[in-house]
């Protein structure tokens, strides 16, 4: 089985043509993506046949878990289109995925539409009742420490936390596994935490859902931006400093968020399975 690895700043891949391909896909994600027993990924993605869309993309985590939305996988996949010529640099591109379509426009840096933040309770989902029709600060006490969480989602949940230490000191390894999978999650949740550096630069680090940490990840940099626009922290247009680079998030307050940032081919593979 032939495959293609990819990394956009640091988010690595393989991606696999499975458009006329069936395979146990959960399996061969936690095959693939082992690090020392495999080819080593945060992700296995699929391109696969849409009738709605130009291409359609699902995304296996390295635990055998499908995820609904993965950003810095489209521009991986992107990327890869272009590198198979099924697409043109500049010409957007309409995914199906499993959260909904998503628009992704290629290039040096591409851009990708992640829809519109949802931000209620039950569209997260997270089990609390709130009266209000967005969850900010609220407070999740995990290994007898406080978080102030704020939750939304992006077809995927997540929890954004800005803490007062730096996020290079922030007990990642050790809190995030534990925020993943409490019970207010019932899909368990992305953990992410912050820190504001001004109006339009923050650092970020990540725990993903079904991975663990990751030197980046695209729809976790949305919401670390979204939930620093709903505080005030920042104004529409951020980067969002991650340890493996750069991704630049757009978002007006009230409309779709957009992300950009850049996607190579690291090479191509066969898979003996």
């Amino acid at each position: 089985m032939k495959f293609a690895k990819l990394e956009a700043t640091g988010n690595d891949f393989i991606l696999v043509d499975a458009r006329d391909m069936e395979q146990d896909w959960p399996r061969l994600a936690i095959a693939m993506c082992q690090r020392h027993f495999g080819v080593g990924a945060d992700g296995l993605i699929l391109l696969v046949r849409s009738k709605v869309a130009d291409l359609g993309m699902r995304m296996f985590n390295p635990d055998g878990s499908e995820a609904e939305v993965c950003g810095n996988g489209l521009m991986c996949l992107a990327r890869y289109a272009i590198e198979m010529r099924l697409a043109k640099i500049a010409r957007e591109l309409a995914v199906e995925t499993v959260a909904g379509m998503r628009r992704v426009r290629p290039g040096g840096r591409s851009e990708v539409g992640m829809g519109v933040p949802r931000l209620k309770a039950e569209e997260i989902p997270v089990l609390i009742e709130s009266k209000f029709d967005m969850i900010m600060d609220y407070p999740l006490t995990v290994e007898r420490r406080k978080l102030l969480l704020t939750c939304l989602s992006l077809g995927n949940p997540h929890a954004v936390c800005f803490p007062e230490e730096a996020v290079e000191s922030f007990p990642l390894l050790e809190l995030g596994p534990k925020v993943e999978s409490d019970p207010i999650f019932p899909n368990r949740v992305n953990f992410e935490v912050a820190n504001v550096l001004g109006r339009k630069k923050v650092r970020a680090r990540v725990w993903e859902r079904g991975v663990g940490e990751t030197l980046s990840c695209g729809t976790g940099a949305c919401a670390v931006a979204v939930a620093a626009r709903l505080h005030g922290y920042v104004d529409s247009h951020v980067d969002v400093i991650l340890p493996g680079g750069t991704l630049t998030v757009d978002w007006d307050g009230v409309g779709e968020v957009v992300l950009s940032g850049p996607a190579k081919l690291v090479f191509w593979g066969e898979w003996p399975d």
